[in-house]
């Protein structure tokens, strides 16, 4: 009854306000992190299925160097990039509650187009060192990669 009162007379509001969604930008240690669950979850396994399955040993894989990575490299490229395009995020994101969706907005997931193009140039932007460390100078936290194709990744708190 005093709860009736209040609402009544404006001071308790009557429906409770909708908390709005916090996108607050993944750690860059976490980031990395992932990265590196990642590699040992996604790569290590193509690349063992490469070299003793596929080329036969490592030293054919030696011989055949520039094919075996491109036997590495394309599978790579599609499960990571069909991972971050049907459910936002690898394993080792999930691990560390990191999920990617689009800068503009961040209630939408990403395209595929978006993911392929943020794999196409995440190398670039590793090995260049610069488009990294950008990431220690934005509130966001993204790095050059994240810029290119309208991404960010985030901290999940579902």
């Amino acid at each position: 009854m005093a709860r009736w009162r209040h609402i009544k007379q404006g001071k308790v509001p009557s429906t409770p306000k909708p908390l709005a969604p916090s996108f607050t930008p993944a750690p860059i240690a976490d980031r990395l992190k992932a990265f590196l669950t990642d590699t040992f979850m996604i790569t290590m396994p193509i690349l063992y299925i490469v070299i003793y399955l596929v080329m036969g040993s490592r030293e054919a894989f030696r011989a055949h160097m520039g094919e075996g990575w491109l036997y590495i490299l394309i599978p790579h490229m599609l499960i990571v990039t069909l991972l971050w395009w049907r459910k936002g995020q690898t394993p080792g994101m999930k691990a560390y509650d990191i999920k990617i969706v689009r800068f503009a907005n961040p209630q939408k997931p990403i395209n595929f187009f978006q993911a392929l193009l943020r794999y196409i140039l995440m190398p670039i932007s590793i090995f260049s060192l610069i488009g990294i460390l950008i990431a220690l100078f934005r509130k966001d936290r993204q790095t050059f990669h994240d810029i290119a194709s309208w991404t960010m990744l985030i901290h999940d708190e579902s």
